[in-house]
């Protein structure tokens, strides 16, 4: 049961996407620290499992079955924790659908439908609780969830790249503009066992110990700092507490043992030419200025140590 004395104690957070995997551990994290939450969910059945868990440790939450990306959404989100709980604190944006294949196989539809949910979603459900914040002066928590393909790009994942490269810098501008309010906005980088994670064979020894119940390999909590959804769900909690008043603009990254600050964008390499940049004088000096610098792309895995190779799934 919450403490009154919990650090979210008398605060109310609406999570997207909570009815299972992350999103859920994030709630129940924030139902411990003693928040009222809003449960959101497109299947219904998860959705109210997800507040009967929640209630049956004498926390308080409700549910809101809709998919997120409509304005409607956000606003009924808002609504339903100002109704149920009477003051809304905390968002945290979860919510998200994959479909992935290479570009050249890519629909609009897939395109499209990540966009809508991650980006989208994550801009109305933001305007809709940063509005209530600044109108009624609540110095809000906001929490954005984004990932390393958003950071570092992935294979077959061109929405979902661009989609959580997107929120990432939405962050960023937020920050600036709600800082004087004092509502700080950041982004949380999880590298957890997901749906995702369990069809890659990489991840396969992992994926079967959480499972069972059991730790993790260490060379995945600490090498890869490949975790569980409880391990990212403190940093969630923290984020969304008084302790981080004064953290905003952050992407911050948690998986396993692992904890990191993400840097932001900076120019490696700078080079200057009277009168600008001719092909001719790019062709001359570019490739001086490129040595060295050229930046990787992807995430570079190191070779899993023999005893925790599994045999690749037939198909």
């Amino acid at each position: 049961m919450p403490s009154h004395h919990a650090p979210l104690a008398g605060r109310a957070a609406i999570i997207t996407g909570s009815g299972r995997g992350l999103g859920l551990a994030y709630a129940l994290e924030l139902a411990r620290q003693g928040a009222s939450v809003v449960i959101n969910d497109v299947d219904e059945t998860a959705a109210q499992e997800a507040v009967s868990a929640i209630e049956s440790t004498g926390g308080a939450a409700v549910a809101v079955v809709a998919p997120v990306g409509p304005t409607s959404t956000a606003d009924a989100l808002v609504a339903a924790a100002l109704e149920s709980f009477g003051r809304l604190d905390i968002l945290v944006t979860n919510a998200g659908v994959l479909r992935d294949t290479v570009l050249w196989k890519m629909s609009d539809d897939d395109f499209d439908t990540v966009i809508d949910v991650h980006l989208r979603g994550t801009f109305t459900c933001v305007r809709a609780a940063a509005t209530h914040f600044r109108d009624n002066g609540v110095p809000g928590r906001i929490v954005c969830i984004g990932s390393p393909t958003g950071q570092r790009g992935n294979f077959g994942q061109t929405n979902y790249s661009a989609a959580k490269a997107g929120i990432v810098g939405m962050v960023r501008t937020w920050a600036m503009e709600l800082k004087k309010a004092g509502v700080s906005v950041n982004a949380v980088i999880p590298v957890a066992a997901t749906a995702m994670t369990a069809t890659v064979p990489y991840f396969a020894a992992a994926v079967e110990a959480d499972a069972a119940g059991e730790p993790m390999p260490d060379f995945f909590r600490h090498d890869l700092g490949f975790g569980t959804s409880d391990d990212v769900a403190g940093l969630v909690a923290y984020l969304a507490s008084d302790a981080a008043a004064d953290v905003t603009g952050q992407a911050l990254g948690i998986g396993g043992d692992r904890l990191q600050v993400w840097s932001h964008p900076e120019a490696v390499a700078t080079a200057y030419h009277e009168g600008g940049w001719s092909f001719d004088t790019l062709t001359a000096d570019l490739p001086g200025l490129l040595e060295g610098n050229l930046q990787s792309v992807g995430e570079r895995f190191p070779a899993l140590p023999e005893s925790l190779v599994r045999p690749a799934p037939h198909a």
